[in-house]
């Protein structure tokens, strides 16, 4: 009987030690969804969509923190199923003319920019840990969502959000901007740091 409890206690920690994970792969779900839906012109069920993937983000984050339960396959699908998320609703947006094509290309390239710059500090031997976003990175991914939840929401809501949308956008463009060039100083810095000297 012990032995049986003990087994239940175990399961249940294990369940409990995953949820992160199993959030980040609902989200990973729900971004082919979100973009489909986008697609086919229902952008307020996209909206809601959307909401949902953002709310197991915040609160994967919370629970990987708080339960202490980071694991290594965590730090892969956690970003993964952001990028998705994020690039895969700005490339469906723009291929339905909501948002500007030229923004996507630089919202698209600072995030590839940023995967090659990972993987040459890597195979350059200066750490295998991610680069570390910046408050500038932080705020760009808060404009980057509320710009598309706006052009999502704003046919449901019934108003003229063009004003808005369109001051978004530029905030959006320079946040991006202002990211890429943090990015790309922390990868010549590190990059530059003798070997050995990165966890």
């Amino acid at each position: 009987m012990t032995t049986l409890l003990a087994s239940r206690s175990d399961y249940l920690r294990l369940l409990v030690r995953s949820l992160p994970n199993l959030l980040s792969l609902a989200r990973l779900v729900l971004a082919p969804v979100t973009i489909w839906l986008i697609l086919d012109g229902r952008l307020v069920t996209a909206f809601w969509m959307f909401v949902v993937a953002a709310l197991t983000d915040a609160i994967d984050g919370i629970l990987a923190r708080r339960l202490e339960a980071r694991t290594a396959l965590g730090s892969y699908l956690d970003p993964i199923a952001d990028k998705l998320l994020v690039v895969g609703t700005y490339l469906a947006l723009s291929w339905m003319a909501a948002l500007p094509v030229w923004l996507v290309v630089l919202v698209v390239a600072r995030d590839i920019g940023l995967v090659l710059g990972v993987v040459v500090l890597h195979f350059a031997g200066r750490g295998t840990r991610s680069l570390t976003p910046s408050m500038i990175s932080k705020l760009n991914t808060v404009m980057q969502v509320a710009l598309v939840g706006l052009v999502m929401a704003a046919p449901g809501l019934h108003v003229d959000a063009r004003g808005a949308i369109a001051l978004l956008v530029w905030v959006v463009a320079a946040t991006t901007i202002l990211s890429a060039i943090g990015y790309l100083r922390e990868t010549i810095r590190r990059f530059l740091t003798p070997a050995g000297a990165h966890a």
